[in-house]
């Protein structure tokens, strides 16, 4: 009994632990707690396709300011007791209108059903859409200037081959001026597109486990860059596509069915136009 109240116990920490890193505060803004998890959402809402863990630590300020600005200018909005103003209750009946429809919508195309056979014929007659990029994963040092790039590339290229890595994070920890810095350079697995031309032409030229012999240089400063890995061109397989399938096939399904339902509701409707 003891042994399975610790496991309860020891599973209920590890639960609160991984809310509290959602929930890191990055600000306070009178009282009001701005935590990671929205400024994540905010910067996906703002860029499609950015990640907060990428950007520049200038540019990582720049978007908690905004964060804040957004916080203080809301609540002056609240002040001015816009909520009561006639027009803004009609654009918020408007609003739930909208989203009452969008809620209805995902029901509808929920109800419907895909069999694995028209997801397979999909998939074979649409092999091009599944077919995968090639993408790396890499360490980088990023530096203020020419000068200091070329004089870590130096220091790396006498470092033993079996310790190169080893010697990067340590120098990515100490030298880098990028937010990665902490995790010793480490960027999440991208494809070409994905970065900056400068930067993934160099990245993707790369041999595993090698360095760039010269400094990098973009917009944001110059860069060693070291490959850890990458993954090849290829076709995902069908069960990881699958999901996707069933929802562009509902979509598809859910159009022709949304064109029967509206001629059956037209038909026992009242309506008038002028």
């Amino acid at each position: 009994m003891k042994i399975i109240l610790n496991f309860f116990i020891i599973v209920q920490l590890l639960f609160i632990s991984q809310n509290l890193m959602a929930s890191e505060i990055v600000a306070s803004v009178n009282k009001y707690n701005i935590t990671q998890e929205e400024v994540n959402e905010f910067v996906v809402s703002s860029i499609p396709g950015a990640n907060f863990s990428l950007l520049t630590y200038k540019q990582q300020k720049g978007v908690i300011n905004q964060m804040i600005d957004r916080r203080l200018f809301l609540e002056d909005a609240k002040k001015m007791n816009i909520t009561s103003r006639p027009e803004f209750i009609k654009a918020l009946e408007k609003m739930k209108e909208n989203l009452m429809l969008d809620f209805w919508m995902k029901e509808k195309v929920e109800e419907i059903a895909i069999s694995d056979r028209d997801a397979k014929i999909y998939y074979r007659d649409n092999s091009l859409k599944f077919n995968k990029p090639a993408s790396v994963k890499v360490r980088h040092i990023l530096l203020a200037t020419e000068a200091e790039a070329k004089a870590i590339i130096q220091e790396l290229r006498e470092t033993n081959s079996n310790k190169l890595r080893e010697k990067f994070i340590l120098l990515a920890k100490e030298k880098s001026t990028g937010p990665s810095a902490v995790n010793g350079g480490e960027l999440d697995w991208f494809i070409k597109e994905q970065m900056v031309p400068e930067f993934s032409t160099a990245a993707f030229s790369l041999s595993k486990g090698s360095i760039t012999t010269q400094p990098i240089k973009t917009q944001f400063g110059y860069h060693v860059i070291y490959l850890e890995d990458r993954r090849e061109e290829g076709a995902i397989p069908f069960e990881v596509v699958k999901p996707d399938i069933e929802k562009i096939l509902r979509r598809l399904k859910f159009k022709a069915k949304l064109d029967r339902l509206s001629k059956k509701l037209k038909k026992s409707a009242d309506i008038t136009v002028k």
